[in-house]
Protein backbone atom coordinates (compact mmCIF):
# COMPACT_ATOMS: atom_id res chain seq x y z
CA UNK A 1 0.00 0.00 0.00
CA UNK A 2 1.04 3.91 -1.17
CA UNK A 3 2.81 5.14 2.26
CA UNK A 4 2.51 8.83 2.23
CA UNK A 5 4.94 11.41 4.43
CA UNK A 6 2.39 14.06 4.43
CA UNK A 7 -2.02 13.58 4.98
CA UNK A 8 -4.84 15.62 4.02
CA UNK A 9 -4.14 18.07 7.10
CA UNK A 10 -0.80 17.74 7.75
CA UNK A 11 1.25 21.03 6.93
CA UNK A 12 4.78 20.20 5.76
CA UNK A 13 7.61 23.02 7.02
CA UNK A 14 7.29 26.06 5.22
CA UNK A 15 10.20 25.86 2.77
CA UNK A 16 8.75 22.58 1.61
CA UNK A 17 5.31 23.68 1.34
CA UNK A 18 6.51 26.61 -0.77
CA UNK A 19 8.37 24.28 -3.37
CA UNK A 20 5.47 21.53 -3.54
CA UNK A 21 2.89 24.66 -4.31
CA UNK A 22 5.78 25.76 -6.97
CA UNK A 23 5.44 21.61 -8.05
CA UNK A 24 1.47 21.69 -7.68
CA UNK A 25 1.64 25.56 -9.97
CA UNK A 26 4.04 24.39 -12.61
CA UNK A 27 1.34 21.08 -12.80
CA UNK A 28 -1.90 23.38 -13.13
CA UNK A 29 -0.32 25.56 -15.89
CA UNK A 30 0.14 23.66 -18.85
CA UNK A 31 -3.53 22.51 -18.94
CA UNK A 32 -4.71 26.18 -18.18
CA UNK A 33 -2.45 27.29 -21.40
CA UNK A 34 -3.60 25.01 -23.69
CA UNK A 35 -7.16 25.07 -23.37
CA UNK A 36 -6.68 28.87 -22.92
CA UNK A 37 -5.66 28.79 -26.33
CA UNK A 38 -7.79 26.62 -28.01
CA UNK A 39 -11.12 28.21 -26.80
CA UNK A 40 -9.28 31.94 -27.01
CA UNK A 41 -8.39 31.03 -30.68
CA UNK A 42 -11.86 29.73 -31.25
CA UNK A 43 -13.42 33.10 -30.19
CA UNK A 44 -11.38 35.89 -31.24
CA UNK A 45 -8.73 36.66 -33.82
CA UNK A 46 -7.04 39.95 -31.93
CA UNK A 47 -4.29 38.56 -29.69
CA UNK A 48 -5.10 41.20 -27.54
CA UNK A 49 -8.82 39.93 -26.95
CA UNK A 50 -6.96 36.07 -26.82
CA UNK A 51 -4.70 37.39 -23.95
CA UNK A 52 -7.35 38.76 -21.82
CA UNK A 53 -9.49 35.19 -22.45
CA UNK A 54 -6.52 33.19 -20.71
CA UNK A 55 -6.28 36.16 -18.16
CA UNK A 56 -9.92 35.29 -16.89
CA UNK A 57 -9.01 31.46 -17.44
CA UNK A 58 -5.92 31.67 -14.52
CA UNK A 59 -8.33 33.75 -12.58
CA UNK A 60 -11.08 31.66 -12.47
CA UNK A 61 -8.73 28.20 -12.25
CA UNK A 62 -6.70 30.27 -9.13
CA UNK A 63 -10.30 31.02 -7.58
CA UNK A 64 -11.82 27.74 -7.82
CA UNK A 65 -8.30 26.66 -6.51
CA UNK A 66 -8.00 28.18 -2.98
CA UNK A 67 -12.14 28.08 -2.99
CA UNK A 68 -12.25 24.11 -2.72
CA UNK A 69 -8.96 23.64 -0.87
CA UNK A 70 -10.69 26.21 2.33
CA UNK A 71 -14.46 25.70 1.89
CA UNK A 72 -14.94 22.87 -0.47
CA UNK A 73 -13.65 19.41 -0.76
CA UNK A 74 -10.86 20.57 1.45
CA UNK A 75 -8.37 17.63 -0.54
CA UNK A 76 -5.03 18.33 -2.44
CA UNK A 77 -6.97 18.48 -6.15
CA UNK A 78 -5.61 20.21 -8.79
CA UNK A 79 -8.39 22.26 -10.50
CA UNK A 80 -8.47 23.74 -14.22
CA UNK A 81 -10.69 24.72 -17.08
CA UNK A 82 -13.38 21.53 -17.96
CA UNK A 83 -11.99 19.87 -21.67
CA UNK A 84 -15.48 18.39 -21.57
CA UNK A 85 -17.48 21.76 -21.78
CA UNK A 86 -14.88 22.77 -24.52
CA UNK A 87 -16.95 20.00 -26.82
CA UNK A 88 -20.11 22.36 -26.22
CA UNK A 89 -18.39 25.25 -27.23
CA UNK A 90 -16.49 23.98 -30.35
CA UNK A 91 -19.97 22.52 -31.32
CA UNK A 92 -21.95 26.06 -30.58
CA UNK A 93 -19.60 28.27 -31.84
CA UNK A 94 -21.69 29.88 -34.52
CA UNK A 95 -24.65 30.64 -31.50
CA UNK A 96 -22.76 33.37 -30.57
CA UNK A 97 -20.97 33.96 -27.42
CA UNK A 98 -23.86 35.09 -24.74
CA UNK A 99 -25.52 31.82 -25.81
CA UNK A 100 -22.26 29.76 -25.14
CA UNK A 101 -22.01 31.44 -21.82
CA UNK A 102 -25.32 31.54 -20.92
CA UNK A 103 -25.87 27.84 -21.24
CA UNK A 104 -22.10 27.71 -19.28
CA UNK A 105 -23.82 29.70 -16.04
CA UNK A 106 -27.68 27.78 -16.19
CA UNK A 107 -25.38 24.21 -16.08
CA UNK A 108 -23.30 25.12 -12.94
CA UNK A 109 -26.56 26.42 -11.21
CA UNK A 110 -28.72 23.12 -12.19
CA UNK A 111 -25.62 21.20 -10.84
CA UNK A 112 -24.93 23.05 -7.79
CA UNK A 113 -29.20 22.70 -6.91
CA UNK A 114 -29.10 19.37 -7.64
CA UNK A 115 -26.59 18.85 -5.59
CA UNK A 116 -27.60 20.30 -2.50
CA UNK A 117 -31.08 18.32 -3.22
CA UNK A 118 -28.98 15.64 -2.26
CA UNK A 119 -29.13 13.52 -5.37
CA UNK A 120 -25.25 12.59 -5.35
CA UNK A 121 -25.34 11.27 -2.08
CA UNK A 122 -26.97 7.93 -3.91
CA UNK A 123 -24.00 7.54 -6.03
CA UNK A 124 -21.73 7.13 -3.00
CA UNK A 125 -21.79 3.83 -2.81
CA UNK A 126 -21.71 3.34 -6.32
CA UNK A 127 -17.60 3.42 -6.40
CA UNK A 128 -16.21 0.47 -4.80
CA UNK A 129 -12.70 -0.14 -4.16
CA UNK A 130 -12.65 -1.62 -8.32
CA UNK A 131 -14.44 1.38 -9.73
CA UNK A 132 -11.43 4.01 -7.95
CA UNK A 133 -9.12 1.84 -8.77
CA UNK A 134 -9.79 1.92 -12.50
CA UNK A 135 -10.63 5.49 -12.35
CA UNK A 136 -6.89 5.77 -11.58
CA UNK A 137 -5.81 4.12 -14.84
CA UNK A 138 -8.73 5.58 -16.61
CA UNK A 139 -6.77 8.62 -15.98
CA UNK A 140 -3.38 7.68 -17.08
CA UNK A 141 -4.97 6.42 -20.13
CA UNK A 142 -7.10 9.01 -21.44
CA UNK A 143 -4.24 11.13 -21.45
CA UNK A 144 -2.64 9.48 -23.93
CA UNK A 145 -3.38 11.31 -26.83
CA UNK A 146 -2.75 14.39 -25.07
CA UNK A 147 0.88 12.99 -23.64
CA UNK A 148 1.87 12.14 -27.31
CA UNK A 149 -0.13 15.53 -28.88
CA UNK A 150 2.83 17.11 -26.56
CA UNK A 151 5.80 14.75 -27.02
CA UNK A 152 5.59 14.42 -30.78
CA UNK A 153 2.85 15.66 -32.93
CA UNK A 154 3.26 19.70 -31.82
CA UNK A 155 6.66 19.44 -33.29
CA UNK A 156 7.66 19.50 -36.52
CA UNK A 157 8.49 15.94 -38.51
CA UNK A 158 12.51 16.27 -38.30
CA UNK A 159 12.42 16.62 -34.80
CA UNK A 160 9.23 13.70 -34.03
CA UNK A 161 12.33 11.55 -33.08
CA UNK A 162 14.79 13.96 -31.48
CA UNK A 163 11.91 14.34 -29.15
CA UNK A 164 10.50 10.67 -28.62
CA UNK A 165 14.65 9.74 -27.83
CA UNK A 166 14.89 13.03 -25.18
CA UNK A 167 11.60 12.21 -23.59
CA UNK A 168 12.28 8.33 -23.20
CA UNK A 169 15.97 9.19 -21.49
CA UNK A 170 14.45 12.36 -19.85
CA UNK A 171 11.63 9.53 -18.58
CA UNK A 172 13.95 6.75 -17.47
CA UNK A 173 16.29 9.52 -15.94
CA UNK A 174 13.01 11.06 -13.60
CA UNK A 175 12.43 7.11 -12.33
CA UNK A 176 16.29 6.61 -11.58
CA UNK A 177 16.36 10.02 -9.54
CA UNK A 178 13.31 8.89 -7.77
CA UNK A 179 14.69 5.65 -6.96
CA UNK A 180 18.28 6.75 -5.08
CA UNK A 181 16.80 10.05 -3.44
CA UNK A 182 14.40 10.62 -0.57
CA UNK A 183 13.04 13.07 1.98
CA UNK A 184 12.89 16.88 0.16
CA UNK A 185 14.98 16.10 -3.09
CA UNK A 186 12.29 13.59 -3.72
CA UNK A 187 8.93 15.23 -2.91
CA UNK A 188 10.21 18.12 -5.16
CA UNK A 189 11.42 16.07 -8.07
CA UNK A 190 9.05 17.47 -10.12
CA UNK A 191 9.61 21.05 -10.00
CA UNK A 192 13.44 20.21 -10.76
CA UNK A 193 12.47 18.47 -13.68
CA UNK A 194 10.70 21.49 -15.16
CA UNK A 195 13.67 23.53 -14.73
CA UNK A 196 16.37 21.36 -15.44
CA UNK A 197 14.28 19.31 -18.12
CA UNK A 198 13.44 22.95 -19.79
CA UNK A 199 17.10 23.65 -19.53
CA UNK A 200 18.37 20.34 -21.00
CA UNK A 201 15.72 20.40 -24.14
CA UNK A 202 16.94 24.25 -25.20
CA UNK A 203 20.77 23.72 -24.88
CA UNK A 204 19.92 20.85 -27.48
CA UNK A 205 17.29 22.63 -29.43
CA UNK A 206 18.30 26.53 -28.97
CA UNK A 207 15.57 26.87 -31.45
CA UNK A 208 13.23 25.42 -28.98
CA UNK A 209 11.96 28.28 -26.82
CA UNK A 210 8.82 30.68 -28.05
CA UNK A 211 6.82 33.14 -26.62
CA UNK A 212 3.19 32.26 -26.49
CA UNK A 213 2.51 35.82 -27.08
CA UNK A 214 3.95 39.55 -26.79
CA UNK A 215 2.47 41.07 -23.86
CA UNK A 216 1.80 44.78 -25.42
CA UNK A 217 -1.32 45.79 -22.77
CA UNK A 218 1.50 46.66 -19.93
CA UNK A 219 2.77 44.73 -16.84
CA UNK A 220 0.17 44.67 -15.14
CA UNK A 221 -3.66 45.15 -16.33
CA UNK A 222 -7.56 43.81 -16.03
CA UNK A 223 -9.43 41.37 -17.82
CA UNK A 224 -13.31 42.25 -16.78
CA UNK A 225 -14.16 42.53 -20.88
CA UNK A 226 -16.11 40.32 -23.01
CA UNK A 227 -18.71 39.49 -19.43
CA UNK A 228 -21.53 37.62 -20.20
CA UNK A 229 -24.26 40.44 -19.10
CA UNK A 230 -26.52 40.09 -21.58
CA UNK A 231 -27.76 36.41 -21.51
CA UNK A 232 -28.81 34.52 -24.85
CA UNK A 233 -31.34 32.26 -24.44
CA UNK A 234 -30.90 29.58 -26.90
CA UNK A 235 -32.76 26.13 -26.08
CA UNK A 236 -30.46 23.70 -28.32
CA UNK A 237 -27.19 25.16 -26.74
CA UNK A 238 -28.43 24.83 -23.39
CA UNK A 239 -29.39 21.19 -24.41
CA UNK A 240 -26.04 20.43 -25.20
CA UNK A 241 -24.60 21.92 -22.61
CA UNK A 242 -26.56 20.05 -19.77
CA UNK A 243 -25.75 16.81 -21.35
CA UNK A 244 -21.90 17.81 -21.07
CA UNK A 245 -22.31 19.18 -17.41
CA UNK A 246 -23.55 15.42 -16.98
CA UNK A 247 -20.02 14.03 -18.15
CA UNK A 248 -18.22 17.34 -16.39
CA UNK A 249 -19.82 15.90 -12.72
CA UNK A 250 -19.05 12.05 -13.78
CA UNK A 251 -15.42 14.03 -13.95
CA UNK A 252 -15.90 15.85 -10.37
CA UNK A 253 -17.16 12.85 -8.82
CA UNK A 254 -14.47 10.52 -10.41
CA UNK A 255 -11.54 12.83 -9.45
CA UNK A 256 -12.47 13.45 -5.63
CA UNK A 257 -13.40 9.96 -5.18
CA UNK A 258 -9.57 9.05 -6.61
CA UNK A 259 -8.02 11.17 -4.58
CA UNK A 260 -9.85 10.41 -1.11
CA UNK A 261 -9.39 6.17 -2.40
CA UNK A 262 -5.93 7.05 -1.76
CA UNK A 263 -5.92 9.59 1.33
CA UNK A 264 -9.13 7.72 2.66
CA UNK A 265 -10.24 10.79 4.72
CA UNK A 266 -12.90 11.67 7.10
CA UNK A 267 -16.48 13.06 6.56
CA UNK A 268 -16.44 11.87 3.02
CA UNK A 269 -20.07 12.36 2.22
CA UNK A 270 -19.46 16.23 3.05
CA UNK A 271 -16.31 16.63 1.29
CA UNK A 272 -18.67 15.15 -1.69
CA UNK A 273 -21.53 17.40 -1.18
CA UNK A 274 -19.07 20.82 -0.93
CA UNK A 275 -16.76 19.94 -3.81
CA UNK A 276 -19.31 19.30 -6.79
CA UNK A 277 -21.38 22.16 -5.38
CA UNK A 278 -18.46 24.44 -5.08
CA UNK A 279 -18.05 23.15 -8.95
CA UNK A 280 -21.23 23.90 -9.88
CA UNK A 281 -21.36 27.85 -8.37
CA UNK A 282 -18.01 28.08 -9.76
CA UNK A 283 -19.21 27.47 -13.14
CA UNK A 284 -22.14 29.54 -12.97
CA UNK A 285 -19.13 32.54 -12.34
CA UNK A 286 -17.24 31.26 -15.06
CA UNK A 287 -20.26 31.99 -17.39
CA UNK A 288 -21.03 35.53 -16.31
CA UNK A 289 -17.24 36.28 -16.57
CA UNK A 290 -17.70 34.78 -20.22
CA UNK A 291 -15.07 32.12 -19.71
CA UNK A 292 -15.12 27.85 -19.76
CA UNK A 293 -16.09 26.46 -16.53
CA UNK A 294 -13.60 24.72 -14.35
CA UNK A 295 -13.71 21.35 -12.91
CA UNK A 296 -11.19 18.90 -10.69
CA UNK A 297 -8.73 17.31 -12.39
CA UNK A 298 -7.74 13.60 -12.63
CA UNK A 299 -3.98 14.06 -11.93
CA UNK A 300 -3.84 14.74 -8.59
CA UNK A 301 -3.61 11.02 -7.57
CA UNK A 302 -0.21 10.97 -9.70
CA UNK A 303 1.09 13.77 -8.28
CA UNK A 304 0.38 12.63 -4.63
CA UNK A 305 1.99 8.90 -5.37
CA UNK A 306 5.19 10.70 -6.80
CA UNK A 307 5.31 13.13 -4.50
CA UNK A 308 3.98 11.22 -1.58
CA UNK A 309 2.83 14.09 0.07
CA UNK A 310 -1.39 14.26 0.29
CA UNK A 311 -1.80 17.61 2.58
CA UNK A 312 -3.97 19.90 0.70
CA UNK A 313 -1.84 23.29 2.22
CA UNK A 314 0.71 22.98 -0.61
CA UNK A 315 -1.89 23.94 -2.55
CA UNK A 316 -3.00 27.16 -1.34
CA UNK A 317 -0.15 28.76 -2.19
CA UNK A 318 -0.22 27.81 -6.05
CA UNK A 319 -3.67 29.15 -6.10
CA UNK A 320 -2.03 32.37 -5.09
CA UNK A 321 0.03 32.05 -7.54
CA UNK A 322 -2.55 31.47 -9.85
CA UNK A 323 -4.42 34.77 -9.12
CA UNK A 324 -1.41 37.17 -9.34
CA UNK A 325 -0.17 35.86 -12.83
CA UNK A 326 -3.86 36.20 -14.33
CA UNK A 327 -3.30 40.40 -13.79
CA UNK A 328 0.18 40.02 -14.94
CA UNK A 329 0.06 39.02 -19.08
CA UNK A 330 4.08 39.43 -19.47
CA UNK A 331 3.91 36.06 -16.96
CA UNK A 332 1.63 34.41 -19.05
CA UNK A 333 3.70 34.73 -21.93
CA UNK A 334 6.53 33.53 -20.32
CA UNK A 335 4.41 30.05 -18.31
CA UNK A 336 3.84 29.51 -21.56
CA UNK A 337 6.93 28.99 -23.10
CA UNK A 338 8.41 25.67 -21.68
CA UNK A 339 8.89 22.95 -24.50
CA UNK A 340 6.08 21.25 -24.94
CA UNK A 341 7.96 17.67 -24.79
CA UNK A 342 8.86 18.90 -21.53
CA UNK A 343 5.80 18.98 -20.24
CA UNK A 344 4.82 15.80 -22.11
CA UNK A 345 7.23 13.97 -20.51
CA UNK A 346 6.86 14.67 -16.81
CA UNK A 347 2.98 14.35 -17.27
CA UNK A 348 4.15 10.20 -18.89
CA UNK A 349 6.22 10.17 -15.30
CA UNK A 350 3.42 10.87 -13.74
CA UNK A 351 0.74 8.92 -15.38
CA UNK A 352 3.14 5.69 -14.39
CA UNK A 353 2.85 6.62 -11.08
CA UNK A 354 -0.76 6.77 -11.01
CA UNK A 355 -1.42 3.63 -12.88
CA UNK A 356 0.83 1.91 -9.62
CA UNK A 357 -1.21 3.66 -7.31
CA UNK A 358 -4.04 2.37 -9.11
CA UNK A 359 -2.83 -1.01 -9.23
CA UNK A 360 -2.11 -1.09 -5.72
CA UNK A 361 -5.72 -0.24 -4.65
CA UNK A 362 -6.56 -3.06 -7.07
CA UNK A 363 -4.78 -5.49 -4.94
CA UNK A 364 -5.43 -4.38 -1.68
CA UNK A 365 -7.89 -6.26 -0.98
CA UNK A 366 -9.01 -9.26 1.38
CA UNK A 367 -9.92 -11.32 -1.40
CA UNK A 368 -7.31 -10.94 -3.76
CA UNK A 369 -7.29 -10.15 -7.61
CA UNK A 370 -9.53 -12.16 -8.82
CA UNK A 371 -10.56 -12.82 -12.92
CA UNK A 372 -13.72 -11.26 -12.62
CA UNK A 373 -12.50 -7.84 -11.11
CA UNK A 374 -9.87 -8.52 -14.29
CA UNK A 375 -12.50 -8.33 -16.24
CA UNK A 376 -14.39 -5.40 -14.57
CA UNK A 377 -11.58 -3.25 -15.15
CA UNK A 378 -9.88 -4.54 -18.77
CA UNK A 379 -13.40 -3.98 -20.76
CA UNK A 380 -13.77 0.06 -19.45
CA UNK A 381 -9.88 0.63 -19.72
CA UNK A 382 -9.98 -0.82 -23.56
CA UNK A 383 -13.05 1.04 -24.23
CA UNK A 384 -11.44 4.20 -22.83
CA UNK A 385 -8.23 4.00 -25.38
CA UNK A 386 -10.65 3.05 -27.72
CA UNK A 387 -12.63 6.12 -27.35
CA UNK A 388 -9.61 8.38 -26.42
CA UNK A 389 -7.81 7.82 -29.86
CA UNK A 390 -11.18 7.76 -32.47
CA UNK A 391 -10.21 10.20 -34.94
CA UNK A 392 -11.99 13.45 -35.17
CA UNK A 393 -14.17 12.82 -38.42
CA UNK A 394 -15.98 9.93 -36.41
CA UNK A 395 -16.65 11.89 -33.31
CA UNK A 396 -17.82 14.85 -35.43
CA UNK A 397 -20.78 12.44 -36.92
CA UNK A 398 -21.84 11.91 -33.53
CA UNK A 399 -24.82 13.58 -32.44
CA UNK A 400 -24.07 17.12 -30.92
CA UNK A 401 -25.87 16.21 -27.43
CA UNK A 402 -23.82 12.70 -27.29
CA UNK A 403 -20.48 13.85 -28.29
CA UNK A 404 -19.72 15.11 -24.48
CA UNK A 405 -20.68 11.72 -23.56
CA UNK A 406 -19.52 8.91 -26.41
CA UNK A 407 -16.28 11.15 -27.77
CA UNK A 408 -14.85 11.17 -24.28
CA UNK A 409 -12.82 8.37 -23.43
CA UNK A 410 -13.00 8.85 -19.22
CA UNK A 411 -16.24 9.43 -19.28
CA UNK A 412 -17.47 6.20 -21.03
CA UNK A 413 -15.03 4.06 -19.12
CA UNK A 414 -16.00 5.58 -15.91
CA UNK A 415 -19.66 4.56 -17.54
CA UNK A 416 -18.27 0.67 -18.53
CA UNK A 417 -17.22 0.01 -14.80
CA UNK A 418 -20.19 1.25 -13.28
CA UNK A 419 -22.14 -1.02 -15.56
CA UNK A 420 -19.59 -4.15 -14.62
CA UNK A 421 -19.04 -3.68 -11.84
CA UNK A 422 -22.63 -3.03 -10.62
CA UNK A 423 -25.11 -4.88 -13.17
CA UNK A 424 -22.64 -7.56 -15.41
CA UNK A 425 -20.93 -8.78 -11.97
CA UNK A 426 -22.95 -7.53 -9.82
CA UNK A 427 -22.77 -9.57 -6.33
CA UNK A 428 -25.52 -11.51 -5.00
CA UNK A 429 -27.00 -10.71 -1.57
CA UNK A 430 -26.10 -13.23 0.87
CA UNK A 431 -22.95 -14.65 -1.49
CA UNK A 432 -22.50 -15.71 -5.33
Amino acid sequence: MLKLKYMVDDRPPLGELLLLGLQWFAIAVPVAIIVGKIVAGLHFSDPGDQLIYIQKIFFITGLSLLAQLLYGHQLPLITGPATILLVGIVASQSAGLNAIYTAVALGGLALFLLNIAGLFNYLRRLFTAPVVATILMLIAFTLSPMILELILASTPPELALPNFCFSLIFVLLLFWINRHTAGFWSSTLLLWALIGGTAAYLLLFPGGLELAWTAETGVVTLFFHHMNLRPAFDPGVIIAFMVCFVALSINDLGSIYSVAGLLKPDSLPRRLSRGLSLTGILNFVSGLLGVIGPVNFSLSPGVIASTRCGSRYPLIPAAAILLAISFIPPALAFMGAVPPVVVGSILLYIMCSQIAAGLAMALDSKEGFIFEKGLVMGLPLMLSIIVSFMPEGITAAFPVILRPIFGNGFVVGVLAVLIMEHLVFRKKAGGD
